[in-house]
């Protein structure tokens, strides 16, 4: 799996009270940490790049391809969310599989591509769990294996480790990171952490009021005293 470049440039949505811009670009097999104050939206951008949302103007490219109208289905993408959107009434094995092709299968090689990221996330074992058996952290492990087996090149991830204690979370961004290296994908995670972002991230995207304020590398981003609204979000706490 090799990770692509994201572009968005002038990527415009229009609110009731609100219209936000997006300009940055990711570079291919990078991490990137989405920051900023609530309401600045971090998670709207990542729904634009993933197609949830759609652009009154502007364009968003990944890798050669525009895919500015194209359908979340369409996309060279694979979202992990918050909640971890697991079907409790299936196992784990069957929950990750749906990865791979949206119909229960019962192909020999979705067998073994499932045991090959559950092994990855540190679930060996675990296929015929069930979602309400498991942790937290477990399943949010699901989840990112289940990612894993979509082979998509750019991977969002929407605060998905937010419910977890600082430990635990933590121990999730060293898999993410972990598996970044060994896949090459291209990540966006959003997060209030600034600690976390500076921890796991190769690049920083500080956004406010729906508009991407800086763009750069993670050495050093949080001592930067030329990013317009960035010592505000620091004193808060990145709350």
């Amino acid at each position: 799996m090799i990770g692509e470049t994201l572009k968005l440039d002038a990527v415009t949505l229009k609110r009731e009270t609100i219209e936000m811009r997006f300009d940055t670009q990711i570079e291919a097999g990078k991490i990137a940490a989405i920051i900023g104050p609530s309401g600045a939206g971090k998670s709207t951008l990542l729904n634009l790049v993933a197609g949830f949302e759609t652009p009154d103007a502007g364009s968003l490219a990944i890798g050669d391809a525009d895919v500015t109208g194209k359908e979340p289905s369409e996309r060279p993408v694979t979202m992990v969310f918050q909640e971890n959107n697991l079907f409790s009434h299936l196992d784990v094995a069957t929950n990750v599989s749906l990865g791979i092709r949206p119909h229960l299968s019962k192909d020999p090689s979705d067998r073994t591509l499932v045991k090959e990221a559950l092994g990855r996330v540190g679930l060996a074992d675990f296929e015929n769990r069930m979602p309400g058996s498991l942790s937290g952290g477990e399943r949010q492990r699901v989840a990112i294996a289940r990612a894993l087996v979509r082979r998509r090149p750019v991977l969002l991830l929407d605060e998905p480790f937010a419910a977890l204690g600082p430990r635990l979370r933590r121990d999730m961004l060293l898999l993410v990171r972990q598996l970044q290296v060994e896949t090459g994908m291209t990540v966006l995670i959003v997060t209030h952490q600034p600690q976390e972002a500076a921890a796991i991230a190769d690049t920083i995207v500080f956004l406010d009021k729906g508009r991407t304020i800086a763009t750069g590398s993670a050495d050093g981003f949080f001592e930067r005293s030329d990013v317009k609204g960035l010592a505000d979000y620091l004193g808060e706490g990145g709350q």
